[in-house]
């Protein structure tokens, strides 16, 4: 995306709140970040919420880290944002986002007809019995291609699952080893 195509963005998500519209800048100006040492889990966002294994040698913890990269994007913004490992709170695991949602009135699955807002978080790969969801993703933009949100990722799955990317018209999540996570449903930051 062109600087000109983010600065839109911005001005989109803080025309329908300052809380969106932060969201979307912090999350923006993460774009590029990548993982200490490349190529792993280490993480700067697991360790700002000491969570993960401490095996990096530099400070960073290593996990699987989107939904820590968008718990501290919220967190950051100013959401109301408690993380523990608490039905209903948010923690590493995508799920969480979806049970933070269900809490707070906040959750719209696919389907219903529920358009995103910039500051969303989309969720890929549900299973709401299993309390198991494979990527979340913040959302920038509904999208211009009609198939999904333009989002912006920590632990990537495009290029490689050690940064922080842009995915555009993302109906899908491409989780290493699995089949493509499709779109589940978008939770809302308050």
């Amino acid at each position: 995306m062109t600087a000109q195509l983010l600065s839109r963005d911005l001005a989109l998500a803080a025309a329908v709140s300052p809380l969106r519209g932060r969201i979307v800048a912090i999350a923006e100006g993460q774009v590029g970040y990548q993982t200490d040492p490349p190529g792993t889990y280490c993480n700067r966002f697991s360790a700002f919420w000491a969570s993960g294994t401490n095996d990096c040698g530099n400070g960073n913890l290593d996990e699987q880290w989107c939904a820590d990269f968008a718990a501290w994007v919220w967190q950051e913004a100013g959401a109301p944002v408690v993380y523990q490992y608490i039905n209903g709170d948010l923690n590493s695991s995508s799920a969480s986002f979806y049970e933070w949602g269900e809490a707070r009135g906040t959750w719209h699955a696919t389907g219903t007809g529920y358009a995103p807002l910039p500051g969303d978080v989309a969720v890929y790969g549900l299973d709401p019995g299993a309390l198991i969801a494979q990527h979340v993703a913040i959302v920038i933009t509904a999208g211009s291609g009609g198939k999904g949100p333009d989002t912006i990722n920590g632990d990537g799955d495009h290029t490689a699952f050690s940064i922080v990317e842009i995915g555009l018209d993302q109906a899908q999540a491409d989780v290493p080893g699995r089949s493509p996570a499709l779109l589940s449903g978008y939770v809302s930051p308050g």
